[in-house]
């Protein structure tokens, strides 16, 4: 396979060395930002709209949080083999339309009085879907864009501007819902969509792809090479294993959460909003230290050290009570903990990930570890929804954050927690599960 650099050469320009002065990957980090902006954007607004406008209990919450979840579990492995068969610009470009339409078309419909829960479930489960492609179809560009030694400083970027929507996202859509109203919450995560969409189809430069055969693999012994792969190597293993066990609690705990917050603490919509923006600025702190800390304390370390912290400060949040005056404060702190683990963790994750990687798998492998980690979610916020019914929301918030725990404890069990400083391709170890890959 060709490396970036020569098909950038290819076209007739070279990558210039540092990535900020390279026109296209500014493009493709300018495009994901708002995309991510829009997707965190919906993500608060629908659930939102639902509990504060239409009133939607707990287990109708649940439902709509895991049609939103549910691509993931029955698309991420088709994404992945049809995004290493594709062109990601391509990919992004048609997802970014389709969210534009889907989330314009809840617009126009809660203008009408016409948005109800079975529409809003559909808007759920379309940007979802498209989300799936897009998600996997960004990081198998990065590889496909950039050369391998320019892998970390593209990450830390995209992850930093992922971080940043998680800044924007919950707090506009708080507001918005809050001062205005859904459909102009729902316009703005449209309008985001167009944006990325017209920077991403900007960029010029071929992508690099894998040869393909006359009579290429069919999708599901190509689904099935990227299992094998990710089963095959110790350290992708865990991070499946974790990040099910992880993801899965998150779903249910965020179901109670969103509850939890206008119901039992009675914060309003832009009190909500800004409790949960200030993810953002901990992941910000989190993507820099992972530029730092996994190569001075070594890369499993990091991984076991942030997880165990960053899920662990949700034990705090069932024994909140008061005035928001008492309790924002505490959302804040809690938020942003969470958020500079969290953040810390999926930097780290992706550059083990990318590093054990050969190119042509990268998208069945982004895919697979998603459909492994996330796949679960679904059923996770239908877990919380019920959970909040049958036991009340301090004693869910309780369990559900307990069960985020054993992330932690499934890492530190794995030899991914003896990843060392420095991580090595797959190609140069035999080894699929060696401690360092």
């Amino acid at each position: 396979m060709a490396s970036p650099s020569s098909a950038a050469s290819d076209c007739g320009r070279p990558v210039p060395s540092s990535l900020w002065r390279d026109g296209d990957f500014r493009r493709l980090w300018a495009g994901q930002t708002v995309s991510q902006l829009g997707e965190h954007v919906s993500l608060v607004v629908l659930p939102l709209f639902a509990v504060l406008t239409l009133d939607a209990g707990a287990g109708e919450l649940g439902v709509l949080r895991a049609v939103g979840q549910a691509p993931i579990l029955l698309l991420s492995l088709f994404a992945g083999a049809w995004v290493d068969r594709w062109r990601a610009r391509t990919v992004m470009v048609l997802t970014d339309v389709g969210r534009t339409l889907a989330l314009g078309a809840a617009a126009v419909a809660a203008l009408l009085g016409r948005l109800g829960l079975p529409a809003l479930f559909a808007v759920a489960f379309t940007v979802g879907a498209l989300s799936v492609f897009f998600d996997v179809a960004y990081q198998a560009s990065l590889v496909r864009l950039v050369d391998r030694d320019q892998l970390v400083r593209g990450n830390s970027a995209l992850e930093g501007s992922r971080s940043a929507a998680q800044i924007g996202g919950p707090a506009l859509s708080g507001a918005l819902v809050a001062m205005l109203s859904a459909p102009i919450a729902a316009a703005s995560g449209a309008l985001f969509f167009a944006l990325s969409f017209l920077s991403i189809g900007r960029i010029r430069r071929s992508e690099s792809l894998p040869p393909r055969s006359e009579r290429p693999p069919r999708v599901w012994r190509r689904i099935q090479e990227g299992l094998r792969f990710v089963v095959g190597d110790g350290s992708l293993r865990t991070v499946c294993l974790a990040s099910a066990a992880f993801q899965f609690s998150l779903a249910a705990l965020m179901t109670v959460y969103l509850l939890f917050l206008p119901r039992e603490l009675h914060l309003p919509g832009t009190a909500i909003g800004l409790a949960l923006a200030a993810t953002g600025p901990g992941a910000l702190l989190g993507s820099v230290l992972a530029a730092r800390l996994p190569r001075r304390f070594g890369h499993g370390a990091v991984l076991v050290s942030a997880a165990a912290l960053g899920d662990g400060v949700f034990l705090c949040v069932p024994g909140l009570r008061g005035s928001p005056a008492v309790t924002v404060p505490a959302l804040l702190a809690i938020n942003f903990v969470f958020g500079a683990g969290g953040q810390l963790v999926n930097v780290t994750v992706m550059a083990v990930r990318q590093a054990v990687t050969p190119d042509g798998m990268q998208g069945r492998t982004a895919a697979t570890i998603t459909f492994v980690g996330m796949g679960l979610t679904p059923l996770g916020s239908l877990l919380g929804g019920f959970l909040a019914q049958e036991w009340g929301l301090r004693s869910s918030l309780l369990v559900t954050a307990a069960g985020m725990m054993l992330s932690p404890v499934l890492m530190a069990l794995s030899p991914l927690a003896r990843l060392g400083r420095a991580l090595r391709p797959r190609g140069t170890r035999r080894r699929p599960t060696t401690t360092r890959p």
